[in-house]
């Protein structure tokens, strides 16, 4: 079986972090996948520990991917080995570059990256944990020696491993949402930007045109940005961006935020209204220790004024605020 790349000549496969998604296609098209995890990496390497694949075979015999390790010095051989962990099941063990037995594979960063494949079936009750976690926006721990997996609550580090023989436990958060309230052109063009960026992204615009946005978005509402936050919910995987510049619907979706704990929160407008904002939401109940995580003309200064210089300095600081080295658990 040949063990090609699906496009494999624009690895734009490499634009997805989170596998959960191919994952569940996957699983839905009742397809086995086999699940490539980066789990030891010596020296310089494009990607960390617990970075991760996912294969599964086309019709046509050819291997689509999701994710990347090296940025194209590995990822077609990963995929050939994938593609026999798909045949065969027995999952693999791989090193590439300093020490590794294929020495034809050369690292242009140098060290040294360690992989565990392993192959998933779609009816297996770890993966549907996995896809049930995520669903309901709850931690999980991805435990697997590439022959049994189980998934259990909690948190912890993003990557635990045992050798001799491997062992992984995979830390699994929510997967990152975005819910910019507003549609003037720098609201649209930072929901465009979160979504291309991966972001579950959700655009509410009270009593916006009833035909949907002209992006692909999660989700498109007409409703009031706090009423919209009380029905979905946020965690410290959520971020807010208030960009209606309506202090009606700004500061009541920044307030529901705030309170419902989310890890980004945000309003665009001018610095001169900063005061009169702050003073208001402290009107409305806040406390200082919730105003003190509120972000007023928000993103990277300098970038410049257009909406996509605006919205790519405030996408940047979301990303940073959600990143999940920063998490301590």
């Amino acid at each position: 079986m040949t063990g090609a790349i699906e496009n494999g000549d624009w690895p734009v496969f490499g634009w997805v972090d989170d596998i959960r998604p191919a994952l569940a296609e996957a699983v839905a098209a009742g397809k086995q996948a086999t699940l490539a995890t980066l789990y030891k990496v010596a020296g310089s390497a494009p990607r960390g520990p617990g970075a991760q694949m996912l294969f599964t075979r086309e019709p046509n015999g050819d291997i689509a991917a999701t994710g990347y390790f090296s940025g194209d010095c590995i990822e077609g051989d990963v995929a050939s080995h994938a593609a026999q962990v798909l045949d065969d099941g027995q999952p693999r063990t791989l090193h590439y570059g300093n020490g590794s037995p294929w020495i034809d594979i050369r690292l242009r960063c140098g060290g040294a990256l360690f992989v565990m494949v392993e192959r998933i079936e779609p009816d297996e009750e770890a993966v549907h944990d996995l896809l049930r976690h995520a669903r309901e926006r709850r931690s999980c721990i991805w435990n697997s020696d590439g022959l049994t997996r189980a998934v259990s609550e909690g948190a912890g580090p993003l990557l635990g491993v045992r050798e001799d023989p491997v062992h992984l436990a995979r830390r699994y958060d929510p997967p990152r949402r975005l819910i910019v309230s507003g549609g003037d052109p720098g609201a649209l063009a930072a929901a465009q930007l979160g979504a291309l960026g991966q972001f579950e992204t959700i655009l509410v615009r009270p009593q916006g045109p009833q035909q949907p946005a002209p992006f692909a978005v999660s989700q498109y509402l007409r409703e009031a940005p706090a009423a919209a936050i009380a029905r979905l919910g946020v965690d410290r995987w959520t971020a807010y961006l208030g960009a209606t510049h309506e202090d009606e619907h700004d500061l009541g979706g920044c307030l529901a935020a705030l309170r419902g704990g989310a890890g980004y929160v945000g309003m665009i407008g001018a610095k001169s209204r900063a005061r009169g904002r702050l003073a208001a939401l402290e009107a409305l109940g806040a406390t200082k220790d919730e105003l003190s995580r509120l972000h007023l003309s928000p993103g990277i200064v300098g970038l410049g004024k257009s909406p996509w210089e605006v919205a790519t300095g405030i996408i940047a600081e979301i990303m940073q605020a959600l990143n999940p080295a920063r998490e301590r658990a």
